[in-house]
């Protein structure tokens, strides 16, 4: 008896050795301060609790937390081996029976949906034989429920312990963002809500759903069904109403805001199969050649159209946001086409086709402001000096010098969101994650001010090579190293520490059922022939 309590002794040492590769275990992000005690508490997975604490303005009536705290329970036991335990014939140590989640602002937005003001600072205090959290919103609750949840070891014997700790944490940007593609592939519901667990792991809080595309029109409108019946792949390759509101609870659940981004006047080819009249005819010569190009700008049924359309959207998606596009627009076909080169000659556009884009971006941005929603655009709206209202939020995707883009745009005021040098989508043999990593956000010529427009960036996973198959492993854990770059402190730079612990990170990923993608050579110490 005896020698088994002290081979179990040597295996927590072990365990927290192997812990502190770094001197912050795998907490990831990693918080703004973290104080981390090595006396140790053991936790009883059949007596601790996760609770509502005393004075807290959300109670067991906050559906939200009352989802969290049975999610977190199970990401921190629910993948062990304590079930076959004796306890009873556990190393007697101090306990920690409970974790007190206190929300201490009188409107704890409980059932409201997060939003780019949504407070998500939090403290953790981990001391026994109760642990207290306290947030000022739910929000703030979520995010340091993850960080609780991380803190957590188990050595081999499904024991479980947590250090005596405290926790300060915010994050630095507002918005951090996966920018998911649904039209090259069409991507199942499970596969979504799988990525908006991962988001919540990681502390992202953006599913920017690039939801249409030329290649197909997958979102089912009510106001318009031909739009998905004839755009989309097929009748299984739509994503119902039903559909829409559960991705949108799934991720308000998570504190994950939902932007649909719905791209115009390019990118529009699979609109055109259920509505042709809203694409412009494209000419070969004196004569239609039966294909189709942009939106069709010149004419007024187009935007009647228009309307209608940003009026659903507006009211399916509760986010104050709603993602225009307007990148990469092909002129050829207006240039080709007789009718619009009559309308530039009257509207005295003559031959700048920029100018013809910008009318139609206009009149799109204007729709958005009926509606009470605010925009985000793709750089080239701004490159081709269209007139936006100064809450317009301008993403910078272009990788050519997109410091001197966020400078430019800041200068005019805009808000910013920088995409370009993480477009995930774009592989490479090796440690890709480091250069995303090493990449700061702020690291332009500009004013305290100016930096202060820069709201936060995007990771963007386009889908021309990547579909159910690939869709996780593809995203994560490199997806994570933009997580942090966005969350910790601007000081958070080493490398080797940061490898420490994502790789810790990558293997928790794993063990709550996120197929991440190995960062190197090694394993995981839940692996086996068994797991």
């Amino acid at each position: 008896m005896e020698l088994q309590l002290v081979l179990r002794a040597l295996l927590w040492v072990s365990a927290a050795l192997l812990a502190s590769a770094s001197p912050f275990g795998s907490l990831w992000p990693l918080p703004r301060s973290v104080s981390l005690s090595p006396d140790r508490l053991q936790l009883s997975p059949r007596r601790f609790q996760i609770t509502h604490g005393p004075g807290s303005s959300a109670g067991p009536g906050c559906a939200l937390l009352q989802d969290a705290f049975r999610r977190y329970y199970e990401y921190i036991f629910g993948y062990s081996k304590w079930q076959n335990q004796d306890e009873s014939k556990l190393i007697s140590e101090a306990e920690l029976s409970s974790l007190q989640v206190i929300i201490t602002s009188a409107d704890s937005e409980c059932d409201a949906y997060p939003t780019l003001a949504s407070d998500e600072t939090y403290q953790l205090i981990v001391s026994g034989p109760t642990a207290v959290l306290k947030a000022n919103k739910v929000w703030g609750a979520l995010r340091g429920l993850e960080t609780f949840s991380q803190l957590i070891n188990e050595d081999d014997y499904g024991t479980f312990f947590i250090n005596k700790s405290a926790i300060t944490d915010f994050p630095r940007f507002s918005h951090r963002g996966i920018l998911i593609d649904t039209s090259r592939h069409f991507l199942p519901l499970k596969n979504i809500f799988a990525n908006l667990d991962a988001m919540a792991i990681n502390k992202f809080n953006v599913l920017h759903w690039h939801i249409v595309d030329d290649q197909s029109f997958p979102y089912q409108s009510v106001t318009f069904p031909e739009l998905s019946a004839q755009g989309a792949y097929s009748n299984n390759h739509i994503y119902s109403p039903t559909d829409v509101r559960l991705v949108i609870e799934y991720a308000r659940l998570r504190g994950i805001r939902v932007i649909p981004e719905f791209d115009t006047p390019g990118h529009t080819e699979s609109w055109g199969k259920g509505h042709k009249d809203v694409l412009t005819p494209c000419y070969s010569g004196e004569h239609p050649s039966g294909s189709y190009g942009p939106v069709n700008p010149i004419l007024n049924t187009t935007y009647d159209f228009m309307v209608k359309f940003f009026k659903e959207v507006a009211t399916v998606f509760p986010d104050e946001y709603i993602h225009l596009g307007g990148d990469e627009v092909d002129f050829s076909c207006w240039k080709s086409n007789p009718d619009v080169t009559e309308f530039m000659k009257k509207h005295g556009f003559w031959f700048s086709y920029s100018k013809l884009e910008s009318y139609y971006i206009e009149k799109i941005l204007d729709m958005m402001s009926s509606v009470n929603k605010k925009s985000i655009v793709w750089q080239e709206v701004f490159d081709n000096d269209v007139q936006l209202q100064p809450d317009t939020v301008v993403e910078v995707w272009m990788s050519r010098n997109f410091q001197e883009e966020l400078r430019k745009v800041t200068k005019e005021g805009h808000p910013a969101i920088l995409a370009a040098p993480w477009y995930l989508d774009i592989i490479s043999y090796g440690q890709d994650w480091k250069k995303y990593y090493n990449v700061e956000p702020l690291n332009f010529l500009g004013c305290k001010s100016q930096k202060d427009l820069v709201i936060g960036g995007e990771a963007c996973l386009w889908g021309e090579y990547v579909d159910a198959t690939n869709f996780m492993s593809r995203l994560w854990p490199r997806a994570s190293a933009i997580g942090e770059r966005l969350w910790s402190s601007k000081n958070v730079t080493d490398i080797e520490d940061a490898y420490n612990r994502l790789n810790e990170h990558r293997c928790r990923m794993l063990r709550r059922g996120i197929a991440a993608q190995p960062l190197f050579v090694g394993y995981c110490s839940h692996e086996g022939r068994d797991s």
